[in-house]
Formats: C-alpha cells, structure tokens, sequence
C-alpha cells in the first residue's frame, strides 16, 4: 500500500479486485497505522484519529507531505498529486508553510504524547502550541462534551485558523499569544508543543493532584536545521502526592518556546543529553538544595533528577 503513486490512491483488496479506498477506510486505515507505529493502547484514542477529519485543519489541497527524516538541507516535501482528502490519511506530517518548514505534526508521534497523558472523560486539558488545531480536536475528543481544552497558539496566522477549525467543538477555546505568558487554570493534563529548557513553574502550580505534564526539554539543533529548532526529549511529569516524578518518552525535534529558555540550564541539559544521563530521569525538584550526583541538570528553583519522587514538597 503505497501514499501515493501517479494519482492512484490506496487500494483494497476485496473479492479478489483492486479498488481504491473509501476516505472512511482510509480514516480507519490511518488510526490503526498510528495504533501500530505508536504503540497505543488506548482504543479510545484511536477511535479520536479516525473520527476527526485532517482535511477540515489543514486547508485546501493538493498538499505538500513532509519526510519525517531531516536531510542535510532540511525537511524534503512529497507534492499530492492532487486535493482529494484521502491522500492525508497517512502517519506523516503535513506542511503548513514549508518556508518556515512548519508542519501539522507526525500522527503517531502526538498519538504517543497524548496517550502519555491518560486523559479522561470530562478532564481539562492544556495545549500549548496547537497549531491549526487538529491535535486539539483529537484531545477534545478524549474529553468529551463535559470536558475542557484551553489551547494557546503563538502565531497569529494559526491561531486564526485554529479558532474557525475548533468552531464546532463548544468545549475548546483557542488564545492567541505567547503561551508562556497565559495562564491556563487548574489542569489535569498539558501537552507542551514547543521546545523548552525547563518547566514553567506555572504549569507545575496549574497541574492537579495526579495530573501530568509532557514537555519537550531541548537544546539548539544546530546542522543548519534552523536557529529556532531544538532537539531533545520529550519528558513526563507526573503530580505526586510528595512531590513531581518524570521519565522520558522519546526523543524530540521541535520549534522552542522562546520565552521558557535559559542559557545557563540550556548547557547543563545539553550535557545530560550528550552524555546520556537525561535519560535515567526519575524526578522533578522543586525546593531549593546543594547539587548532587543525582542533580541531573541542576538549576535554583527546580532540578530535574535520578531520584525518585522523594519526600520534598512540591511547591
């Protein structure tokens, strides 16, 4: 099963003839490639990526399909041969303005983040980054009508479009703006889509008893890969009753949050990265201490460690 050959489409074997795919098996096709490629559980989940339609947020076609490996000179782009909504059914990213190469995002890489969450029905939720909204949706899906998102977008360009996108969905409100500076209230999750070199100590205050927190902790790319994209991990955080546990959940590569870095904290992750440290991540500190062999990347007001949770408050 090929994405796209000539103008030919999937096909589908049945009574032994070839027939291209209907757009709602290609829909069910999709979300069980993500199942697969990601490793989800959650059929719930599932059933969200094969509800919500990708052509509703990405704009008219023909589109320009991303390569999710980075070459030397960037990200590469596969042209559909035309604007039939079937060609979008498949786990990679789509570009959204390939001169800033800015993407609607890998299906199966934010399938992973957001199963990470455990998002429940009538949760509130936190996206910061949403982009056009398409993740958004597939959140607001999770937490059905009784739920809340509250979703932040930087761009001005893209909030609109995430606002006119997110229209039908009552339960999602879209701001645009620098996403560290809004406050989002008290949240059972937050998925953080811009690269950070630390936590905002908002959202660990925001975040409920039991709630969890993905945030992507990055350094500069460098390679030419642009000076506004960073390379990391992509970190749990989990509200404990004494305090934060984190672990890592992939690797990540991904535009920062320009106004959450800190040079300073930005070295001593570079180097847990390089060294492979980060990746014995146990626990988020919060309280003020002398750095220790388990000090990860140690900073004044938080450090990120190989401790697990411990008995410090979480402040």
């Amino acid at each position: 099963m090929s994405l796209f050959s000539g103008r030919r489409l999937c096909l589908l074997r049945a009574g032994g003839i070839l027939r291209p795919m209907t757009l709602e098996e290609c829909r069910q096709f999709y979300s069980e490639e993500i199942r697969v490629a990601a490793n989800i559980t959650s059929a719930t989940l599932i059933e969200a990526f094969a509800c919500v339609p990708r052509e509703n947020f990405l704009g008219p076609g023909p589109w320009k399909m991303a390569s999710v490996d980075l070459g030397p000179g960037g990200t590469t782009y596969m042209q559909t041969p035309d604007a039939d909504p079937r060609h979008l059914y498949h786990n990679v990213p789509v570009a959204l303005d390939p001169a800033r190469d800015l993407n609607n995002g890998q299906p199966a890489a934010l399938a992973k983040w957001i199963d990470a969450l455990h998002i429940r029905k009538g949760g509130r939720v936190y996206h910061l980054g949403c982009g056009v909204g398409y993740f958004t949706a597939v959140i607001a899906e999770l937490v059905g009508p009784s739920g809340t998102v509250v979703a932040s977008e930087i761009d001005p360009g893209l909030a609109v479009r995430a606002v006119q996108n997110l229209a039908a969905y009552a339960n999602v409100s879209v701001h645009s703006g620098d996403g560290a500076d809004f406050d989002p209230g008290d949240c059972d999750a937050m998925l953080i889509n811009a690269g950070v070199t630390h936590p905002h100590a908002r959202w660990l205050a925001r975040l409920n008893q039991g709630g969890k927190l993905l945030v992507p902790l990055t350094v500069a790319a460098g390679m030419g890969m642009g000076a506004n994209l960073g390379k990391g991990v992509m970190a749990e955080i989990t509200r404990e009753v004494n305090g934060f546990s984190a672990r890592v959940v992939s690797f990540v590569a991904i535009y920062s949050c320009v106004g959450l870095r800190n040079a300073q904290l930005e070295q001593a992750l570079g180097k847990a990265l390089g060294t492979g440290r980060l990746f014995k991540l146990r626990s988020l500190r919060c309280q003020a201490h002398e750095p220790t062999d388990t000090c990860l990347m140690h900073g004044a007001e938080m450090c990120l460690s190989s401790e697990e949770t411990g008995t410090w408050a979480a402040a």
